[in-house]
């Protein structure tokens, strides 16, 4: 039954990725010579993650920020970084850049839906309970993908983006990610895929089914609360753990 389950979804995850790379190849090629134009540099930004049980893979994303950005040592980013290019801002905005990690998932390192990929200096923060989230592919979209689209924005009024992420964003964030491992399958896939191509109209919309989908998920209500994004994020301690992430 799991190497069912398995198959399909690389069934899935094969012919969408080259869908959406045929779809989406127009746009691509435009902000791929855009960003080349900005600064007669790559256009790619390919960066080591940490994948499926623990192996490093090469993500590709369009580069939206100055060359040789990553060598600055922050990991996190706020809106107001000043490292993001006039393209990356726009290319940001409307996850252009997302865009290539279909090859990815065309290659076998991502799936469409799962955990979102970190960088090892993060993993390596995880707690044992966290630990799970390299128990399957990291994908290009999940429950917090919708929900914290505006990570940027979150991080912005904060002098450490790194630590702000921490408190802020990865304790839900990791919290969602084992959620969906708990309860994956492929109709909750195509759900989260369409709820999130919905949120690049309507982030609202989005939201709305997301929060549906957990409470018909019984899942905890300090986590609804969350996902409705409706009040104001405050520090928090990450699942498996009783403390709040004060450095790195």
């Amino acid at each position: 039954m799991c190497s069912l389950k398995y198959m399909t979804k690389r069934i899935i995850d094969i012919f969408f990725s080259f869908l959406g790379l045929v779809f989406f190849s127009p746009i691509l090629l435009l902000f791929i010579f855009l960003i080349w134009l900005e600064d007669r540099s790559s256009p790619f930004y390919i960066s080591d993650r940490i994948g499926l049980n623990y192996k490093k893979f090469k993500m590709i994303k369009l580069r939206s920020m100055i060359k040789n950005a990553d060598k600055s040592g922050v990991d996190s980013t706020s809106a107001s970084d000043p490292r993001i290019t006039k393209i990356g801002r726009f290319v940001r905005r409307y996850k252009i850049d997302e865009l290539t990690q279909l090859l990815n998932v065309l290659k076998g390192d991502m799936s469409l839906v799962g955990p979102r990929p970190n960088v090892e200096r993060e993993t390596n923060l995880y707690t044992k309970e966290e630990q799970l989230l390299l128990s399957i592919k990291p994908g290009i979209t999940d429950f917090s993908s919708i929900i914290f689209s505006d990570e940027g924005e979150i991080l912005k009024p904060h002098a450490d983006a790194d630590i702000a992420y921490n408190q802020l964003i990865r304790p839900w964030k990791s919290r969602l990610g084992i959620l969906y491992i708990q309860k994956k399958s492929t109709f909750l896939d195509i759900q989260l895929i369409f709820l999130t191509i919905i949120s690049m109209i309507s982030k609202q919309v989005a939201l709305h089914g997301i929060v549906k989908i957990l409470k018909k998920l019984r899942t905890d209500k300090k986590l609804i609360s969350v996902a409705s994004r409706k009040n104001r994020l405050i520090p928090t301690s990450p699942p498996g753990s009783s403390k709040i992430v004060t450095h790195r």
